[in-house]
């Protein structure tokens, strides 16, 4: 697999890089973190249980915290529970010494990450903590550190080596950190009930949260930029309506407002063509779609594109329940919104 690897790239023009051994580092460094993970499988045990429990009791945050690489593991896993429908925030150890400890309250749970378990940052503010009565769990490399024997739960994310070959930079060890954050994350999703519409309502300005949370009310047209014209009109007057609102075709209601049918550019195209129609005298009727394709209010705006590439059109009329036109809207529109 190597030799078709070191085949299948440009040679190196630098005499310091050997390619063989480029590939062979990062490979080994993959294999090793593949077992660290791996190896948290056995540790899912009563411990990670009764995390689950207090994180999933908890009133108030789930305070994460840590220092230095262990710091940057805690923030994504604060960014993930709170995403995932567990109220969460970081706090850094240094400053909590320095004022920010006061963030954290009776009714939180702490997250504390440290690898060694002896952090003293981390240490320094664990008194505080205990003596307020607020639930400590402990993630860490070391089952024996002053770390896990302060906490109410500790969680072993120990690893047999660090991918380092010099076994100092943290590579492993976060890894698994990281892991085991994202078991915990996903078990309270799961135990949550948590949706993708829930999702979507804490990442609103995402693709995702455009999906799901922007209905056809949201972007339609209404009121006089809907076009519409009575049955009366000929097919010259509903090309000027169409032409003054500027969404590609124009509705044909009555007096209450209800749908008769829809003209559209493609039928005034077909009309050209046909010899047989005076566009000045012939009526909108005549030639109109009756029965079109309409979607309501409250439906969500992916709905309109996926039924606008089902029946290969390209704008719709939004109708209440009792067909009454109340609203419009085009291809041009849902690309606006970002929903296609």
């Amino acid at each position: 697999m190597n030799a078709q690897i070191l085949a299948a790239v440009r040679p190196l023009n630098n005499p310091l890089l050997d390619a063989t051994a480029l590939v062979r580092s990062a490979q080994a460094v993959i294999t090793i973190e593949a077992e660290a993970i791996t190896a948290l499988h056995d540790r899912i045990d009563a411990n990670f249980l009764r995390a689950c429990q207090l994180m999933f009791e908890c009133p108030g945050r789930v305070v994460v915290s840590g220092m230095g690489k262990s710091g940057h593991i805690a923030r994504k896993i604060a960014a993930t529970l709170a995403s995932t429908g567990t109220p969460s925030f970081f706090v850094h150890p240094a400053e909590a010494s320095h004022g920010d400890l006061g963030m954290i309250t009776q009714k939180d749970v702490v997250l504390a990450l440290s690898n060694s378990g002896e952090t003293d940052e981390l240490l320094a503010i664990l008194p505080l903590i205990k003596r307020q009565g607020i639930p400590l769990i402990a993630m860490s490399g070391n089952p024996g550190s002053s770390l896990a024997r302060l906490a109410d739960v500790h969680l072993n994310t120990s690893v047999p080596a660090e991918a380092c070959p010099l076994g100092l930079a943290p590579t492993s060890s976060t890894t698994a950190a990281l892991v085991m954050g994202d078991a915990l994350a996903i078990a309270l999703l799961e135990a949550r009930g948590f949706t993708d519409e829930d999702f979507a309502r804490s990442h609103p300005a995402g693709s995702l949260g455009r999906q799901l949370l922007l209905k056809i009310g949201d972007i339609m047209h209404t009121g006089a930029q809907i076009p519409t014209v009575g049955p009366e009109v000929t097919l010259t007057e509903a090309l000027v309506e169409m032409t003054r609102k500027g969404l590609g075709m124009t509705a044909i209601i009555d007096a209450e407002q209800h749908l008769l049918g829809v003209f559209t550019d493609g039928d005034l195209r077909r009309a050209v063509d046909d010899d047989d129609i005076d566009l000045r005298t012939t009526q909108v009727t005549r030639l109109m779609t009756v029965q079109p394709k309409t979607i309501t209010a409250d439906k969500l705006a992916v709905e309109a594109a996926q039924l606008m590439e089902a029946h290969k059109i390209h704008a719709l009329l939004v109708v209440d329940a009792d067909n009454r036109v109340v609203g419009a809207l085009n291809i041009h529109d849902l690309l606006r919104a970002r929903v296609v």
